[in-house]
C-alpha cells in the first residue's frame, strides 16, 4: 500500500476511481450505438461495431475524450445525450470518506481527469466532487491526454508538484504506465471501476477495491 508518509500531493482520476464508471460504459457501449443506430437507420449491433473501431483507432488521443469531436463526427449532441440518462452518474460509495481523510490529512488533493470540460461540469453537478477536491484539472486544458508524456510535464510546471512525493491513483493500466514513465513516485490501481463488473486482477500495480482500507494509514 502507499507510503504515506512519503505522500504529500494526491492526484486522483475521476471516472472509473472516484465515480462509478458504469455510466461511462453504459454511454458509450450501448446508450450511443441506440441513438446513432437510430440516427442512421441500422441495427444497434452496427452501429455498436462502427463505432467500437472508430473508439480503438483513437485509444491514447485527445480526441477519444472530445465531446466537440464525437459531435463533429457523428452529427450527435454528445451532452444533451448525457443529459438524458444523467442520473446514472454516481460516486463510489467509498469515495467521500477517502477525499475527506485526505483532506483532514493536509495533504494537496487534484483531479487530473481526461473528460472534457463540459463532462466534468456534468459530473461535479451531479455529485458535487468539488467541495472535497483542491484543485479540478481536466487534459484538454493542455491539450494531451494521461497517456502522454507531455502532459504530466505541463501539469507538474503547471501546480509545482514534486513527482517523488505524489499519489497518483486511477483504473486505466494504460494511463498509469505513463505516470510511472514519468517518475511519479506512487502508483495505485483500481480494480473495481464499473460497480455492475466483476473486480479485475492487478499485478502491475498496487491497486485497492475499497478505499476505506486506506483510512487508518492516511490519518497516520
Amino acid at each position: 500500500m502507499p507510503q504515506w508518509s512519503a505522500i504529500n500531493t494526491v492526484l486522483l482520476d475521476m471516472d472509473g476511481t472516484l465515480l462509478d464508471l458504469y455510466f461511462d460504459n453504459h454511454f458509450w457501449l450501448e446508450f450511443m450505438p441506440r441513438c446513432y443506430a437510430k440516427q442512421q437507420n441500422i441495427s444497434e449491433q452496427q452501429a455498436l461495431t462502427y463505432l467500437k473501431a472508430e473508439y480503438q483507432a483513437l485509444q491514447g488521443k485527445l480526441e477519444w475524450y472530445c465531446l466537440d469531436y464525437w459531435n463533429q463526427r457523428l452529427g450527435l449532441d454528445l451532452m444533451a445525450l448525457k443529459r438524458q440518462i444523467a442520473h446514472l452518474i454516481q460516486m463510489r460509495t467509498d469515495t467521500e470518506p477517502f477525499l475527506d481523510a485526505l483532506k483532514a490529512s493536509g495533504r494537496r488533493v487534484i483531479l487530473l481527469t481526461n473528460a472534457h470540460p463540459d463532462s466534468l461540469a456534468l459530473k461535479i453537478e451531479h455529485t458535487r466532487l468539488d467541495e472535497h477536491i483542491d484543485v479540478l484539472l481536466s487534459s484538454h486544458q493542455y491539450g494531451a491526454p494521461k497517456e502522454q508524456q507531455r502532459l504530466w510535464q505541463d501539469v507538474v510546471a503547471d501546480q509545482q508538484i514534486d513527482p517523488a512525493s505524489t499519489l497518483f491513483v486511477d483504473d486505466s493500466l494504460s494511463v498509469l504506465r505513463s505516470a510511472k514513465r514519468f517518475g511519479i513516485g506512487h502508483l495505485l490501481a483500481v480494480t473495481n471501476p464499473d460497480s455492475r463488473q466483476p473486480n479485475r486482477i492487478i499485478e502491475e500495480f498496487e491497486s485497492v477495491s475499497d478505499f476505506t482500507t486506506l483510512l487508518d494509514d492516511i490519518s497516520q
